[in-house]
């Protein structure tokens, strides 16, 4: 299979010459990689074309400038990646965050899923983050002696990113069939975009798939990004999913139970009932996933 990989950057020139080395050193070779370089002002694009000047598989597209908006600009600079290429000869179409470190056999291991189970869509192998409270000390990014590509893990330095399940593909590691994404009608420029995928993929009868014995390294913790917005952001997901009234209070119960919040509650909710814009999602897709939230809700109480 051929696999497109879309990488979107803004400032990455910590990160991105791991990325890339990465993705270079891959028992798997059929892919084109393009990094789409949003406005950065530091090295990103020298050291992008640093790549292209050793491969031929790499492609760079230089947007102008960037602007901050949570989810939605990631999907947008996503697209403009997408749209250098002609797409639809490919089989697989992957967007992969700037800031990840993957081992040599992870797109051997997407490709064998995707060529052995036909249904499935959405495919990834999990998140793993530095082990911090075992390493109080460690910063981001890269130590002086460490080796980033060694995935041994003897000490237990990398740990899973606990943000959702081991069965979630998380968003710096997505991995699509093309008729899957052509199906759900690509991403959607919104916050909870990377949620929202999984959902619409499942409504066209997709699988999604984690293989569960293959991690990545996140150089720089999704946690920590947005953690002072956290409530209010949750809110807004809430709304852009589509979730009706009920579904919003029993999920942010959930969330606020689980980080042990009342406060949490309130700001979730008025977020979700400030929302007012027009969602990105058509009026049976809402009906779905709202159906199919009902279910998982009610699966948990065994009924």
């Amino acid at each position: 299979m051929k696999f497109l990989i879309i990488i979107p950057a803004h400032n990455e020139e910590k990160s991105i010459a791991s990325c890339l080395e990465s993705l270079q050193n891959q028992s798997f070779q059929d892919f084109t990689i393009v990094v789409v370089n949003d406005g950065s002002r530091d090295k990103t694009r020298e050291i992008v074309e640093h790549f292209q000047n050793q491969t031929s598989n790499i492609r760079l597209v230089n947007l102008e400038k960037s602007e901050h908006q949570p989810g939605a600009k990631v999907v947008r600079t996503f697209y403009k990646g997408l749209e250098s290429m002609d797409w639809k000869a490919f089989d697989v179409i992957c967007k992969f965050d700037a800031d990840i470190v993957f081992p040599r056999n992870y797109l051997w291991e997407i490709n064998r899923v995707f060529e052995e189970n036909p249904k499935a869509g959405v495919v990834s192998g999990l998140v793993y983050i530095r082990n911090y409270k075992q390493n109080p000390q460690i910063k981001n990014l890269k130590l002086p002696s460490e080796n980033l590509f060694d995935f041994s893990n003897k000490n237990h330095d990398w740990i899973f990113e606990n943000l959702s399940s081991k069965n979630h593909v998380r968003g710096p590691i997505k991995a699509y069939r093309k008729d899957c994404f052509e199906d759900m009608n690509g991403l959607r420029p919104v916050l909870g975009w990377d949620n929202l995928d999984v959902l619409l993929a499942k409504k066209y009868g997709w699988e999604v798939v984690t293989i569960k014995d293959i991690w990545v390294k996140h150089l720089r913790p999704t946690a920590y990004q947005y953690k002072s917005q956290k409530a209010e952001k949750l809110g807004q997901y809430f709304y852009n999913i589509g979730l009706s009234l009920p579904l919003a209070m029993i999920s942010s119960a959930k969330s606020s139970f689980k980080n042990r919040s009342a406060k949490e509650f309130f700001i979730t909710m008025k977020s979700f009932l400030k929302q007012n814009k027009k969602r990105e999602l058509s009026t049976e897709e809402i009906r779905f996933i709202r159906n199919l939230r009902w279910k998982e809700f009610f699966r948990n109480f065994g009924l």
